[in-house]
């Protein structure tokens, strides 16, 4: 095990960083991790309503299916780059390796705010699920309670604090406890996967046509042709298979990290793709009448549990998938301390570095945890004030992280031949021929279609209530980023930079670079760098 810990710390140490975590992450606890980050029927819980009332379950079982496959495709590029830039920053640290020189700082601050503000909403957004899916499940069991915006926000913060303080363990328990995720996420799955096949008689099961075929497009819009409708079905799958590049931002704390990493990314999207279809076939087929949906819960998955478990049976089995809802949540606050951290690292952040600390006590970024933990909170008070807003932020999480997974597969490709890029494949490569180009074309044109359709309003009239503001913000994150750093942040942001002492650097053979800007002072060039292995 010291043998590997090293090789993985000389590898890092190439990227130009210091080794800082424990490595405590088994091949067993990564997967785990990449598979509790999909969240899988948590995640189909939370975003069923959305393909099922809009287009019908033929747009809950086609899409699955259409979108699984094609975030394969990024999942597999993704992967590719994470195996051969394995560090804590994932693909923002990648992004600025792989453009020329004077393009770097640019690019990295860039994609580093649209991975971490991304991610932040996401950490958002899936608490706030959790909430509502607590809440629910109190809905199913006490008809009467009345559930207001201050008991759901207030359980959301709650929430919150608790995973950030399961968040500032040592990183052998937190390594130690994710290893159990995964049983759990995929348990729950299939245990519902089998009771409902149990408990629904065979002459109440949907037919055929109605599952796969034109009866199962059910247009609910108020305005979308069929076509739209249909693939409005897409946003549940490419919700819940997201935050890929998660695996990488814990790569610091994985042993063997250029090879566990991008393989528990590959198994994850694999595994999540073919069970997810299953699911949401089996959901459909005992679904009862769509007009039923979604019930007194406002959860169509968990009435449909109702329906066929009877309450005391789906509230048992509800009780995982908010555990499994927890575990996301979990780790996506564990995966995106580590960019906010890795960001400040980089000097990024306007705080000289003050969240790129890491806590002698339990080797793990405690400021950069919490930091993350009070950046989250803020879109769910936001709530209180005003929903529209908050849903805007939340709906924000796809859009953001999913454009800044595929600007380093542009760049990659687009700057293949230049002399101030030269990719240095990790172990998991797909190759230089038609497979990864295909794989990496196809990953683009699939992200650029579908954030076209996450930008579309989903019910008519479009209202102010309604309106889809996601790519309004996602736009404003870029054009506000790229302005500050034009007006300000240039003088502290220079691109990825070492952490390394001078010594360590000219055994490895590290490489500075002078960025372009006189303003900055002698000790900030020194911390800006490029690796003669990987440029």
């Amino acid at each position: 095990m010291s043998g590997t810990t090293d090789d993985d710390d000389h590898r890092l140490e190439a990227l130009g960083y210091k080794p800082s975590f424990r490595r405590e992450f088994s091949n067993l606890a990564t997967i785990s991790f990449a598979f509790s980050i999909m969240g899988l029927c948590s995640s189909v819980a939370t975003t069923l309503n959305t393909p099922l009332l809009l287009g019908g379950p033929a747009s809950v079982t086609w899409c699955w299916l259409l979108g699984s496959c094609m975030c394969f495709t990024l999942g597999s590029s993704i992967a590719e780059i994470v195996s051969a830039f394995p560090t804590c920053g994932g693909l923002y640290t990648a992004s600025a390796q792989l453009c020329p020189k004077s393009h770097r700082a640019i690019v990295g601050w860039i994609v580093g705010w649209l991975n971490i503000l991304g991610q932040v909403a996401g950490v958002s957004s899936t608490e706030f699920g959790l909430a509502n899916m607590i809440w629910a499940a109190v809905s199913i069991s006490s008809p009467t309670f009345q559930l207001t915006q201050g008991k759901t926000v207030g359980l959301f913060a709650g929430l919150l604090i608790v995973h950030g303080l399961l968040n500032s363990l040592a990183t052998r328990y937190l390594a130690f406890a994710t290893r159990g995720f995964v049983f759990v996420n995929l348990g729950a799955t299939i245990v519902i996967i089998i009771v409902l096949l149990a408990t629904t008689p065979r002459s109440e099961m949907h037919s055929a046509t109605y599952v796969f075929g034109s009866q199962g497009i059910i247009n609910q819009t108020g305005g979308w042709n069929n076509g739209i409708a249909f693939l409005l079905g897409l946003l549940s799958v490419q919700w819940t298979m997201t935050d890929y590049d998660a695996t990488a931002h814990i790569s610091e704390e994985v042993r063997r990290a250029a090879y566990a990493a991008p393989a528990a990314i590959f198994i994850a999207v694999i595994g999540t793709g073919i069970l997810g279809w299953l699911l949401n076939i089996v959901l459909m087929l005992c679904s009862g009448p769509i007009e039923n949906l979604p019930g007194i819960s406002g959860s169509a998955f968990l009435q449909i549990m109702v329906l066929r478990m009877g309450t005391p049976a789906a509230l048992f089995l509800w009780s995982f998938v908010c555990l499994t809802a927890f575990f996301v949540a979990q780790t996506a606050l564990h995966a995106c301390s580590r960019t906010v951290y890795a960001f400040s690292r980089d000097h990024g952040l306007p705080d000289n570095g003050y969240f790129g600390h890491i806590a002698s006590s339990t080797r793990t970024p405690l400021r950069a945890i919490w930091f993350t933990t009070v950046l989250s909170i803020l879109p769910g008070f936001l709530d209180l004030a005003s929903p529209i807003a908050a849903n805007a932020i939340f709906a924000l999480t796809a859009i953001a992280l999913d454009m800044s997974y595929i600007i380093p597969i542009f760049l990659r490709r687009i700057y293949a031949n230049h002399p101030d890029v030269n990719f240095r494949p990790g172990p998991f490569y797909m190759g230089p021929g038609l497979l990864g180009l295909a794989a990496n074309v196809t990953c683009i044109s699939w992200t650029l279609f579908v954030c076209v359709i996450f930008s579309l309003p989903t019910v008519f009239p479009v209202t102010q209530f309604n309106m889809n503001y996601a790519s309004v913000i996602a736009v404003g994150v870029v054009f506000l980023s790229g302005v500050w750093y034009v007006l300000s942040a240039h003088r502290h942001y220079h691109g990825p930079s070492s952490n390394l002492d001078a010594e360590t650097k000219a055994r490895i053979g590290l490489e500075e670079v002078q960025p372009e800007s006189s303003s900055i002072s002698e000790k900030e060039k020194d911390h800006t760098f490029v690796s003669s292995d990987s440029a």
